[in-house]
């Protein structure tokens, strides 16, 4: 499972994402970012859609809620890589609606003699990149369209092993133009659902501050004080 991660660049964030993502300026402008240290479920945050072969950043809120879910209904974070074509509550939007979710780390908790602690998890190089997400519109109470998403967990890799079972799909940036493309095969969509490789990657243990959902602070990056934090045999 995937349920916290971060799009913590403090300096130009926008003009990175523009940069990274090729959005278009028109639809871009408008969109107010902060640096995220905690993105956690339920919250809104900024994906990539393409619309007529345009790119746009969005709001969204994390929790996919499908068109015939029960008003109530527990949101979903997350969609597995082996059933996300055809579970009934991610296949539509598995075929027709792709995203990409902007950031530049994620967090796993890892069970240790001291309770769980979280770990956050980077490319090598500290950069941005997309995970591969899904959505669905939701009306709201006021009849607003609301874009809902989840994020596609995949196996995980040597490293994130250590620590969890799972791990989001992450886009390598050939992959993310054919993720954003209507007419890309499932059988494509598909194969792009693996690991990232581990050796792009680098991890530390964090503040278990990080638990609480309400704490949004640079000093979550903090390493942690101790090396003793990971899975016990």
């Amino acid at each position: 499972m995937c349920g916290r991660y971060t799009l913590a660049k403090k300096e130009k964030l926008k003009e990175l994402l523009q940069g990274r993502f090729q959005i278009d300026f028109d639809e871009f402008s408008h969109i107010r970012l902060v640096p995220r240290f905690n993105v956690a479920p339920t919250q809104q945050v900024p994906v990539v859609l393409q619309e007529d072969g345009r790119r746009k950043l969005t709001p969204a809120r994390w929790g996919l809620v499908p068109f015939w879910a029960k008003p109530g209904s527990k949101p979903l974070i997350n969609a597995r890589a082996e059933t996300v074509a055809t579970n009934g509550a991610f296949r539509d939007a598995f075929k027709s609606r792709r995203c990409l979710v902007p950031a530049d780390g994620f967090y796993e908790w890892a069970t240790t003699p001291m309770g769980k602690v979280p770990h956050h998890f980077t490319l090598k190089d500290d950069g941005l990149f997309a995970f591969a997400g899904i959505w669905e519109p939701m009306t709201t109470t006021d009849g607003a369209k609301v874009p809902t998403l989840s994020l596609i967990t995949t196996t995980p890799n040597e490293m994130v092993a250590t620590v969890h079972n799972r791990m989001p799909v992450i886009l390598t940036p050939e992959r993310e133009a054919a993720w954003l493309d209507g007419s890309t095969p499932p059988e494509t969509l598909t194969s792009f659902l693996t690991p990232y490789p581990a050796d792009r990657m680098k991890e530390r243990a964090v503040s278990t501050r990080l638990n609480s959902a309400k704490v949004d602070s640079p000093d979550l990056l903090e390493p942690a004080a101790s090396e003793e934090f990971r899975l016990e045999s």
